[in-house]
């Protein structure tokens, strides 16, 4: 049974796995958080380094997801398993909760292969589908709800702090001309309002059109650029003596909140940062994963409680 339901579990390779495991150099009995579960990609080798008598606590805001991760977890049954469905800036309030003394926390900011693959998210410009780009969707706003009502300006701030589009002008009047008419409701939708307000000469080459829009508007929604640094520094608290957090973030605004939270962390003494500039994957792993050419991971350790 096992086996079956990891075969009709999307599959996901989790990012820079060698070194998130040489920073946290876990032991049998350590308690580790992740912050960002996903399909359990890190999970089951932190579970594997951890075991026997180790305890892990796996959040994620995809309540879908976080059961396939519980799944995949089931045959590490001599470690203590903890799941919760929360948006990952929760966490220190998760870790205080269950009353957990973390040796180590992972928060791993990409997205997972299978949400980008899955048409019924609406995240991905390659498939149709419905145009609603939530993680967790049991609350929140959808994208196509999002668009419909927003004003041109508010769109065209949107694709310019997220994913600096040099066309967002065009393409916030677009949507909001289409919309009259009709109202955007699938991924198509957005994608032929994007192909309308671009010139065919005046489009990168290198990327879809539609790349930069899809980009802006799934982190508006998802309010993924919301409270990185302060979730890092609460997290970072949550560490015992000697315990280690690591952040991997794939966007530059993710990247500058993490670089800002570890600075602020080790001007109080009680915390070093493991490296002086994030590492990034290994030609290997980009050559194997190009996903993860873009990932940049940060890790600071508690050197005083």
């Amino acid at each position: 049974m096992t086996q079956e339901r990891e075969a009709a579990t999307p599959h996901h390779e989790p990012v820079m796995v060698r070194e998130v495991l040489e920073a946290f150099q876990l032991k049998p009995g350590d308690t580790v958080v992740d912050g960002t579960l996903g399909l359990a990609g890190h999970s089951k080798l932190f579970a594997e380094a951890i075991r026997p008598g180790g305890t892990l606590l796996g959040i994620d805001w995809d309540a879908d997801y976080l059961e396939k991760a519980r799944l995949r977890l089931e045959p590490f049954d001599s470690i203590t398993k903890h799941f919760v469905h929360s948006d990952y800036r929760q966490l220190a309030r998760c870790v205080r909760g269950l009353g957990l003394l973390p040796n180590a926390i992972l928060l791993d900011l990409g997205l997972n292969s299978g949400q980008i693959e899955d048409p019924n998210r609406g995240i991905a410009f390659s498939k149709d589908g419905p145009l609603d780009m939530r993680m967790d969707r049991s609350r929140g706003e959808p994208a196509g709800a999002l668009l419909n009502r927003l004003s041109t300006n508010e769109i065209e701030q949107i694709l310019h702090d997220n994913a600096d589009e040099r066309w967002a002008r065009a393409i916030a009047r677009k949507i909001v001309e289409r919309r009259k008419t009709t109202p955007l409701k699938t991924t198509g939708d957005l994608v032929d309002a994007v192909l309308a307000a671009i010139p065919p000469g005046a489009r990168d080459k290198r990327i879809h059109p539609a790349t930069r829009t899809f980009q802006a508007i799934r982190i508006a929604v998802n309010a993924e650029l919301e409270g990185i640094d302060e979730t890092l520094v609460d997290a970072a608290n949550c560490l015992v003596a000697g315990g280690t957090l690591i952040s991997i973030a794939y966007h530059s605004g993710e990247d500058r909140q993490a670089k800002q939270a570890f600075r602020e962390l080790s001007a109080t003494g009680e915390f070093e940062e493991l490296y002086k500039k994030p590492r990034q994957p290994a030609s290997d792993e980009i050559a194997r994963n190009p996903r993860s050419r873009s990932a940049k991971m940060r890790a600071i350790r508690r050197i005083l409680n």
